[in-house]
């Protein structure tokens, strides 16, 4: 088997749905006759309908039919729609008869929609290059169909006073547009030009003006050009912008900004740019030219990269896969037409500090890192980061859900309780259900700083306001000491602590409309368990309001708690003293032995002889960290998953179909339940005896993901339900992921996983939500 699973193996076994949900010009334009057209067309069978919140569609058939359908909806749609946002979901069939267009839907509780922030439409950016029309190398060019939204918005209802744009008042030819009916920029509230709108201006490091407007982005370019880091306001935030075909240039801001090689962001010219150094599937190309102009994780070229980027080591050190995106607004498109080449375009922070908005903060926070400051003067009313995605199973799959993705809802089909979820304490996103729908906030960073806690408690008052919701509970972690957890139970409202790995698989089911009995599959680095020790390698039963911990990974003790998490030989030297005992600390040949000296070896040993700081893990990251630093790949992490992400890579297209043994020990009581132990021991004592014979790594990575995957078929056999649904920061893993639901589907089951929603600590709050509802309903009915 190769490192990617032909789509016809996993996909087309059987008649899938597929659910759209798209918003913008859609309505009155002939678009749900369109739908029909192309729906019956391809035999698929379903509904389209019109609702006060856009057009939404669900079809049934085959998946390379429904994949034909999504690629040409944006392709052939009718001439005068124009496409804000698509949302698409594949979930298990409804046995629809035949294709129908469906009465508008005006039922239901009406709930203000707020729409994420959309790249520039084809017609704004051909004014942009005209040199005829007045809007010239405007870079704040926008109509009704494109532009800022939620990065702009103060208040309800979504007008010109209630936005940052009120401080702009329209000359007479923007309010002649913003007037006509006929017009594409009726009502467009952002509406602007050169003669009343925002300009840019270029700062020095002290925050003194080189120049303004058509001269301030030249004189950006040029800065980049000479290798210096700039740092460039866009819709949400700041970039800090360097030049990505020079080693020199990215290095020094490797530098700067502390990051040492965590992987960088790319924008490209273009998408034929982008071809020539990165494979592109359809599905693909369609993520990169979307309206939610995603950075898209893309397989790097082997061979002949295009030589303007001869430093791809030095922008994703280790990693075949380059996180690239186009530019989505007029300003990106202006200040790459004039470069013609890709750059670095990574957040504008310092790690674990949500990105700049201001300029004035932005010189204070980023001093020392940025040589210039391209900024611009519409102020931005909260941070929007770029949303990360890539291709899983041949569907998209959100692993950063901020720009063009945040706040659109997850639909339920009735209404929930008023509730606020507060998320995990990385990767943290909240969110709060209004209505029929739960709305998920933005990406908001790791809550390790005072600005990160800032910002995580502004997004909450700011989702409050904006959808006037008063939440009459809140759900939270349970970990105790989580600042998300402290602060849902400082609220005064009733608080719910929902166990970190059932709201993991609680929101895999919810997004796939699954309600259960399922089998989930929890697999992450770190989560509080139900009996204080730290799981993460977790088999829950979950129906309906309960769960049941029915299998989960062999424990091992993590020497040195937290600081085993950025160091894999720590987590190693924990696996391994499970196995060996005492014995361990005379075995020098081991690589996480050689790892550390004598005096730190004999401290190790009392740690975990006497349990000293040495907590007790069933984490399956865990677990992909020690088998890294046995294979010696990796010792010691520059950032978090760095060991996995670097096992996952080393199989590189392996096609072998080997496993390690494994082995269930009896089972354990906890809880008065009884739990399935998963041993890993034989398959770390073959990896040893592998790395001993000089096996290849690629080789030994793909036996161990391989064997992984044998063990979720074999919890799934013994469990007996159908439904799996795999959840959790590890299932971020495409080889993981692609080989445990081929697996699953060729043993009888049906696999579940993220699309819309992040399977990392990103997709925690949408859970902890449901969680929380379903018991508040349930305790209700009682």
């Amino acid at each position: 088997m190769g490192h990617d699973i032909s789509q016809a193996e996993i996909t087309n076994v059987e008649s899938l749905r597929l659910r759209v949900a798209i918003r913008g010009a859609v309505q009155g334009v002939g678009f749900r006759p369109f739908v029909y057209r192309l729906a019956t067309e391809l035999g698929l069978t379903g509904w389209v309908n019109n609702s006060p919140q856009g057009v939404f569609i669900e079809v049934e058939g085959g998946k390379e039919r429904l994949d034909s359908f999504l690629l040409r909806i944006e392709k052939e749609k009718p001439p005068r729609s124009f496409v804000q946002s698509l949302e698409s979901s594949f979930l298990d069939p409804k046995g629809y008869p035949a294709f129908e267009i469906r009465e508008s839907d005006e039922s239901g509780e009406k709930v203000a929609l707020v729409l994420p922030d959309i790249s520039v439409c084809p017609d704004c950016l051909r004014d942009v290059f005209d040199p005829g029309n007045r809007r010239y190398l405007y870079p704040f060019t926008n109509c009704a169909n494109c532009g800022p939204r939620f990065s702009i918005i103060e208040a309800l209802p979504y007008d010109r006073a209630n936005t940052t744009m009120k401080r702009f008042v329209m000359c007479d030819e923007c309010s002649t547009e913003y007037a006509n009916p006929l017009d594409r920029r009726f009502h467009a509230q952002p509406n602007a030009c050169p003669k009343c709108g925002p300009h840019l201006e270029l700062w020095d490091k002290q925050g003194g003006v080189r120049s303004s407007r058509r001269q301030a982005l030249l004189g950006a370019a040029d800065a980049i050009r000479e290798g210096r880091v700039v740092a460039v306001k866009g819709l949400g935030g700041f970039h800090l912008v360097v030049d990505a075909r020079s080693g020199e240039a990215v290095n020094r801001l490797r530098d700067r900004k502390r990051r040492e090689e965590k992987p960088f962001a790319l924008m490209f010219p273009s998408l034929e740019m982008i071809k020539e150094v990165c494979d592109v599937s359809d599905v693909e190309e369609r993520l990169l030219l979307s309206p939610e102009s995603p950075i898209v994780l893309l397989k790097r070229i082997k061979t002949n990269p295009r030589p303007a980027i001869t430093h791809q080591q030095s922008i994703a050190p280790g990693n075949p896969y380059l996180g690239v995106m186009l530019p989505y607004t007029p300003l990106h498109h202006l200040l790459m037409a004039e470069l013609d080449f890709p750059i670095v375009a990574t957040s504008g922070n310092l790690s674990d500090e949500p990105i700049c908005i201001d300029e004035c903060e932005a010189v204070k926070r980023l001093d020392g890192v940025a040589d210039l400051f391209l900024i611009h003067d519409r102020p931005i009313a909260r941070h929007v980061d770029d949303s990360i995605a890539r291709v899983m199973m041949g569907r998209e799959m959100v692993l950063r859900r901020a720009r063009g993705y945040a706040p659109l809802p997850v639909h339920f089909g009735q209404g929930l309780p008023a509730c606020l979820a507060t998320g995990a304490h990385l990767k943290s996103a909240v969110a709060i259900s209004a209505g029929a729908g739960v709305f998920v906030s933005q990406h908001i960073g790791d809550l390790e700083t005072s600005q990160a806690f800032d910002a995580f408690k502004r997004v909450i008052s700011d989702f409050e306001r904006l959808y006037e919701v008063r939440p009459e509970s809140v759900a939270c972690d349970a970990h105790p000491d989580y600042l998300s957890t402290k602060f849902a139970e400082e609220t005064g409202l009733p608080a719910h602590r929902v166990q970190h790995h059932l709201a993991h698989v609680v929101s895999c089911m919810a997004e796939n409309e699954i309600e259960g009995p399922a089998l989930g599959v929890a697999w992450d680095g770190t989560g509080y368990g139900d009996d204080g020790t730290i799981w993460g390698g977790e088999f829950l039963r979950v129906d309906g309001g309960s769960y049941q911990r029915v299998a989960r990974l062999r424990a091992f003790r993590l020497p040195g708690g937290e600081i085993a998490v950025r160091e894999p030989r720590r987590a190693a030297i924990g696996l391994l003293y499970e196995i060996y005992g005492d014995e361990l600390f005379t075995m020098d040949g081991l690589a996480p032995m050689r790892a550390f000296t004598s005096q730190e070896r004999s401290l190790l040993k009392q740690m975990l002889k006497k349990r000293i700081n040495s907590p007790l893990t069933s984490s399956a990251g865990r677990l992909f960290d020690a088998v890294a630093a046995v294979a010696n790949l990796r010792q010691q992490a520059r950032f978090e998953g760095q060991a996995a992400m670097e096992l996952e890579f080393a199989v590189d297209e392996i096609p072998t179909e080997e496993t390690y043994s494994l082995r269930g020990a009896e089972p354990e009581m906890a809880n008065q339940q009884t739990a399935l132990v998963i041993d890993w021991q034989p398959m770390v004592m073959e990896i040893i005896d592998d790395v001993n014979d000089r096996l290849p790594l690629s080789r030994i990575s793909a036996k161990f993901h391989n064997t992984l995957a044998e063990m979720i078929v074999a919890v799934a056999r013994r469990i007996g339900e159908e439904r799996v649904a795999l959840s959790g920061g590890c299932f971020q893993n495409k080889y993981l992921t692609e080989r445990a639901a081929r697996r699953l589907q060729s043993e009888g089951f049906r696999p579940y996983w993220h699309q819309r929603v992040p399977p990392n600590d990103g997709g925690i709050a949408l859970g902890q939500l449901v969680a929380a509802a379903r018991s508040i309903v349930i305790r209700a009915a009682l």
